[in-house]
């Protein structure tokens, strides 16, 4: 960890010079300005006041601290945020001790006003980190290194204590109520348990709770930051619906799982994980920990909890290590088509529509460019789809799916008139999602298809490994469609060898 420059002109002669007692007070004030400057060597500084156990320091710690940090240092400046945080772990990683126990009592250090409410998937956990958590402030080395941070006699209980200077810390859980309070931090730790996230109902609850209570309770919205840290338990828990729901660039979102198996978000902590075997934490989750957790939760939970990459109880259609992400690629584009599955409506967690630009290269490859999927209303989708032809280029074909019935064809035909100019086609696709799906899966398996690097490649690549039973399947709907026109286009030529 690095180290701070001289705390408030301290030299080493007036160390040298100061009596033992102002020796000590010298250190402690430069300690505490330590703490104060970075996070990760507050949970260092303060790790025995709340744990007995000797601590295992491991990369991912002071990562986990940078981020938040950086997080909690534009709000407690009032700047507007730059995103939101969600953090996938597995158990057993200190998540909890950094983000619900650590951070709160770091950030009055820095700014003893701020209120946090933080939330946890039960009240008995919720009131434990809580208490934790208060320990930590009412420690006599917090005190003793942070005097002007004082909990206030008349508002200290386990749900909620509050400072001299009108910060307070409120815990609450998932389904519970926050009316009546507002925080400049949101922080969620562990939204759901295993058995709540095998019910389907359970991570329904989770999410409306969060839409309609929780995310409601800001101070000021284009400052308060929301920080999600769990280990990922359903195809539609927590994380994936936010992800789904927003703006992605809005969302910071870290994905460290337990080895290198799974995928890494963001990519450049991979040097991390091979500088240790390929393991996320080769002392806490080494390879043997890692077995004894498969055989205990079998493969889908250890999937979720471990892996990061929760997977229903059947099999995939699609393996997510097919994919072959790379920043460029070479041959020559022989087709480019861009296929759109339209949804009508913005509002709600149902169908996205979702644009796929897909080519064909002459070495036979398949190359997947970019992919947009959101919500919108008929008129603002109309003009997405209308700008992103232009981007495209006239040379792009493109293509999109008429739904049965009048309202189908009225939304084919006012999308043909926006197009004017484009080569542009109405698809009307016969066979299930399922079907269609069947021949781009047997391309994608047989490691041919390439994703061009950028933000869309995290959402694209898990809603391929959770189809067919994931809750969205618009982008793998689109995608299937554009390598049905591509093979017609000459895909299938191509790998006769007539190119």
């Amino acid at each position: 960890m690095t180290t701070a420059p001289p705390i408030n002109g301290t030299s080493n002669r007036r160390v040298r010079s100061a009596t033992p007692e102002g020796r000590r007070k010298l250190y402690v004030a430069a300690r505490a300005e330590l703490c104060r400057r970075r996070l990760s060597k507050f949970v260092e500084t303060f790790w025995d006041t709340i744990i007995d156990e000797e601590p295992v320091w491991n990369w991912h710690i002071e990562f986990l601290c940078d981020e938040l940090q950086e997080v909690a240092e534009r709000a407690m400046r009032n700047e507007k945020k730059k995103h939101d945080l969600i953090v996938n772990v597995p158990p057993g990683t200190t998540k909890s001790t950094i983000c619900s126990i650590m951070f709160p009592a770091w950030i009055w250090t820095r700014a003893a006003g701020s209120r946090m409410l933080c939330s946890s998937y039960s009240s008995p956990l919720s009131l434990d980190l809580s208490i934790r958590c208060r320990d930590v402030v009412l420690s006599s080395k917090y005190q003793e290194s942070f005097p002007s941070v004082r909990l206030r006699g008349d508002r200290s209980t386990q749900q909620l204590y509050a400072t001299t200077r009108h910060g307070l810390r409120f815990a609450t859980s998932t389904g519970g109520s926050v009316t009546g309070y507002h925080g400049h931090f949101l922080i969620i730790d562990d939204p759901l348990d295993p058995s709540s996230a095998v019910s389907e109902n359970g991570a329904r609850r989770c999410n409306e709770w969060f839409d309609q209570t929780f995310s409601s309770r800001k101070v000021d919205k284009a400052v308060t930051p929301t920080i999600l840290i769990m280990q990922r338990l359903g195809v539609n828990d927590l994380t994936a619906h936010l992800l789904d729901k927003g703006d992605q660039k809005k969302i910071k979102h870290l994905c460290l799982p337990c080895d290198s198996e799974w995928a890494i978000h963001p990519d450049d902590v991979r040097v991390e994980y091979e500088d240790n075997g390929g393991l996320l934490d080769p002392v806490r989750l080494d390879r043997s920990v890692l077995e004894e957790a498969k055989a205990d939760l079998g493969p889908r939970l250890f999937a979720g909890q471990y892996g990061q990459s929760p997977r229903p109880h059947e099999g995939m259609m699609f393996d997510r290590s097919k994919f072959q992400v790379v920043d460029y690629y070479p041959a020559k584009t022989i087709a480019r088509v861009r296929y759109w599955d339209k949804a009508g409506t913005k509002d709600g967690d149902g169908a996205q529509t979702a644009g796929v630009l897909m080519s064909i290269r002459r070495d036979g490859a398949v190359v997947v460019e970019d992919c947009i999927a959101k919500r919108w209303n008929f008129s603002d989708r109309e003009k997405v789809i209308c700008n992103t032809a232009v981007a495209d280029g006239v040379e792009t074909k493109i293509y999109y799916e008429q739904e049965p019935g009048s309202g189908g064809k009225e939304s084919a035909e006012a999308t043909f008139k926006n197009l004017a100019g484009f080569y542009r086609e109405a698809d009307r696709p016969v066979g299930d999602k399922v079907t269609r799906a069947e021949p781009w899966s047997v391309e994608v398996n047989n490691e041919n298809v390439y994703l061009l690097k950028g933000d869309w490649n995290l959402g694209y690549i898990g809603e391929h490994e959770d189809f067919p039973n994931g809750k969205l399947k618009d982008r793998v709907d689109a995608s299937s469609g554009a390598y049905a026109k591509l093979a017609g286009l000459g895909g299938n030529r191509k790998r006769a060898g007539t190119w």
